[in-house]
């Protein structure tokens, strides 16, 4: 082959390895690059896999301009029509497919760690880990990532939320530690789904500790029912028998806080049981149809409970 010849062909190879090539797809096509792959590799797969044209004239420039160093593993989405060169340099820069999963406020550790090992995309075991110590939210993750690293990111934003909340608690509060506040918050997660009510709950349990009065809170017994079921949910409603049955976690039959989160908080949950509204409010019943009425009184509450099973009588 002649020089011009030869110069020729590789400007071609150039030219179409950076401005043409367009792809004979009817859809983005998505590409999964194992750590470790060279560019010769990543080639033979982008043309394997229909990314892009199997034409040798676009090797040379390919691994002429691609850095070895600089092709980042992961999984990778190409829209139609997108030149070799866009490609290469999309895998160089790293922008790989994000998914996500969602870990809402109020879950326990168990239905947290049946939420991960149900998405086939993470890798690995769920590492144990103390009930209450993840803050919820929608986790994003790149294919392949480990379980335990979406936990581990979980713990730390929790660890860096409390660390900036804490000095700001209110005074005199009846707990004394962040892992007591926490215990607060997640029964205030659990008892209300209301944000503009959690303040008001929080007052409720606070004015309850600091008279010495049981919490009685039904999501702290339904805890420890389904701690002796291995965190499997309860699966039915409470019955007097169990608000009489002692637990750990029972706040009928014991004085302050249960021994441990009931669940994994979050934000609005943690400032509720770090700055409690101020209130006389010492118990709470559901309306029936959404919230809760809130009294001083143990007359005013059983009045409360009246139209409460009024209305749930009328449904």
């Amino acid at each position: 082959m002649s020089v011009v010849l030869a110069l020729a062909v590789g400007a071609g190879g150039y030219s179409f390895y950076r401005y043409h090539a367009p792809q004979n797809l009817g859809q983005t096509r998505t590409v999964f690059i194992e750590p470790n792959t060279g560019a010769r590799a990543l080639l033979r797969q982008l043309q394997g896999e229909a990314v892009i044209p199997p034409l040798p004239i676009i090797a040379l420039p390919l691994l002429l301009t691609a850095d070895y160093k600089a092709l980042k593993a992961g999984e990778y989405e190409f829209a139609v029509n997108s030149s070799p060169a866009e490609i290469i340099a999309k895998i160089i820069r790293g922008e790989v497919v994000v998914h996500k999963v969602t870990i809402p406020e109020g879950w326990t550790n168990y239905q947290v760690t049946q939420a991960l090992m149900a998405e086939p995309l993470l890798t690995g075991e769920v590492p144990a880990f103390a009930e209450g110590s993840l803050l919820p939210d929608t986790m994003h993750f790149r294919r392949g990532e480990s379980r335990a690293s979406v936990v581990a990111r979980m713990q730390k934003a929790q660890t860096e939320l409390m660390k900036k909340l804490w000095p700001t608690r209110a005074a005199n509060l009846p707990y004394a530690t962040p892992q007591e506040a926490l215990i607060m918050a997640s029964v205030v997660e659990r008892e209300t789904g209301e944000v503009d009510e959690r303040a008001q709950v929080a007052g409720v349990f606070v004015n309850r500790l600091r008279l010495g009065m049981k919490l009685q809170t039904d999501p702290s017994v339904i805890y420890g029912i389904e701690v002796q079921r291995g965190g499997q949910p309860m699966g039915r409603a409470l019955s007097r028998g169990d608000l009489v049955r002692d637990t750990a976690y029972n706040t009928y039959t014991r004085v302050g806080l249960p021994p441990t989160p009931i669940c994994n908080a979050g934000r609005r949950a943690i400032e509720a049981a770090l700055a409690p509204a101020a209130t006389d409010a010492l118990y709470f019943v559901a309306t029936g149809t959404g919230g809760h009425r809130f009294a001083a009184t143990l007359k005013e509450h059983e009045a409360n409970v009246a139209a409460y099973r009024k209305a749930m009588a009328g449904k």
